[in-house]
């Protein structure tokens, strides 16, 4: 398990239509997201509010083919949303909806001896509940299995010398809980190869049975059957499915900032050449990078260097489940500083809710300043003004744009959450310990491109067809959705 971070840090989930690969070969979940109410606006105090609880879920703590996720619904961070997905586990299969965390490592379930799971969801969904003894494929986890001792190096598991039962309890930052045991069984998916669609496809994984539930996850309002854990640890599903050999160690998503939303989420490396990439800090449970500098309007802020380092309760953390993003107190206080200075003679800063907004007749673009967060080895992300500022309202025909990014009192903690993080291509490349980004429309096509083990490279090109060339030894596979927004599968020879 990972360090402890104070209750108001949480990583949550992005949750989308997907597509796996086994041993080479593309493969398909239905993911899903839904909005409870469309009409459901909250305050800025209110947004903060919900990521202080999504923060406090921080854990305590190859070769292959391609996953491919692509994203439903519409980004808005003043709509109550929740992106989870729909797999299939056991034989013979059953549904469960899953919430993606890359805060924590473990999918668990809730099974149906489960103490204070939610039994319905504000969600529009049915909930089901894990029962091992239905599944002909289900076996239970000893303490001597290797997975087990893997994780007991990273508290993700214990052991009861009484049982042999390899079980866990993970304690949230929030205040909630969950503990159970871990079994072995079937993760179902469909495959694609040579531009056709099989069922049937599967891959043995383990994961963990819930019984018993407390806090925010016995509430019904967004409740799911379970977590996906996208962490780094032995026992999150990307590493297992990557020491198997069905997709590569490294998952990237480009999620769409426009009105009409989407994106993509895959078990791959998307290929685009303006792509940067930054270390990962090595040793810590989270994405975790090393930020040097923020310039605003092409000055470097004069912030001390140590408010960006790194250690086991401080650093900068890349969480797409993040509503706002988050900065250190001196760092936020210094970019405040800079981008009021910069258009404090062309708009009218007010106060709206304790909130720093302005007023706003024309284009934010024409006068706010570009900002850039400058990281190790020299790979800078580009915010442009709506990737630090949110539109809150509008006032006697002026717009009031207000700073998106929140101070963090008293911690050397920077959280980069969906903000900043959407519309750009960002590339977890954890083979090579890695992040790479770059600005990009995400409503185009995206090529995703892994080594199998013949020479050919494979390109997924999810939404569209690109217009780019392909050399003769490569094959391109087309991801396209049908008005009903199914996946239609095409292959183009090279």
């Amino acid at each position: 398990m990972a360090a402890v971070f104070p209750a108001w840090i949480m990583i949550a989930a992005l949750l989308f239509e997907a597509a796996l690969v086994m041993g080479g070969f593309p493969s398909t979940l239905k993911l899903e997201r839904r909005i409870p109410l469309g009409s459901h606006e909250l305050e800025l105090s209110q947004l903060r509010e919900r990521d202080r609880l999504r923060h406090g879920r921080l854990l305590q703590s190859s070769s292959g083919g391609v996953v491919d996720f692509p994203v439903l619904g519409t980004y808005d961070p003043f709509l109550v949303g929740l992106y989870y997905t729909k797999i299939q586990l056991g034989s013979p299969p059953r549904e469960f909806y899953v919430q993606i965390d890359t805060g924590s490592d473990v999918l668990w379930i809730g099974c149906n001896s489960c103490n204070g799971c939610p039994r319905t969801s504000g969600l529009q969904i049915e909930l089901n509940f894990y029962d091992p003894g239905s599944s002909s494929t289900a076996s239970p986890v000893p303490c001597s299995d290797q997975r087990c001792r893997a994780g007991l190096q990273s508290s993700d598991s214990s052991c009861s010398s009484q049982s042999n039962q390899c079980s866990y309890t993970f304690q949230y930052g929030d205040g909630s809980g969950t503990s159970g045991y871990y079994v072995a069984d079937l993760l179902h998916f469909n495959s694609i190869f040579e531009g056709s669609m099989t069922t049937n496809s599967t891959a043995p994984i383990m994961f963990g049975c819930s019984v018993s539930q407390t806090g925010d996850l016995t509430k019904s309002d967004r409740a799911v059957d379970g977590i996906f854990g996208f962490g780094q640890q032995s026992l999150s599903v990307i590493s297992q499915l990557s020491s198997q050999g069905v997709t590569p160690r490294v998952f990237s998503h480009c999620l769409n900032g426009n009105n009409g939303g989407g994106g993509v989420l895959v078990f791959g490396e998307i290929v685009e050449p303006n792509i940067v990439y930054t270390p990962l800090v090595p040793s810590q449970p989270h994405y975790n990078l090393d930020l040097r500098s923020i310039s605003v309007g092409g000055q470097v802020l004069s912030i001390n260097p140590s408010v960006f380092s790194t250690s086991s309760n401080q650093g900068t953390i890349v969480d797409s489940g993040t509503t706002l993003a988050y900065l250190a107190e001196e760092a936020y206080d210094a970019f405040m500083s800079a981008v009021t200075n910069t258009v404090s003679q062309t708009v009218r800063p007010i106060l709206s809710k304790g909130n720093q907004c302005y007023l706003i007749t024309s284009s934010v673009n024409d006068i706010f300043p570009q900002v850039s967060l400058n990281f190790a080895g020299g790979a800078s992300l580009i915010l442009n003004p709506q990737d630090y500022l949110v539109q809150q309202n509008s006032m006697g025909g002026a717009a009031a744009w207000c700073i998106g990014f929140q101070k963090i009192q008293g911690q050397g903690i920077t959280i980069l959450g969906d903000l900043v993080l959407k519309d750009k291509i960002v590339v977890y490349d954890l083979a090579n310990q890695r992040i790479g980004w770059t600005n990009y429309d995400c409503s185009m096509s995206v090529n995703v491109s892994t080594n199998l083990n013949t020479a050919r490279t494979e390109f997924v090109n999810a939404g569209q067809m690109s217009n780019d060339g392909s050399s003769q030894d490569q094959t391109r596979i087309m991801l396209a959705r049908d008005p009903a927004g199914c996946l239609m599968y095409n292959r183009i020879a090279g």
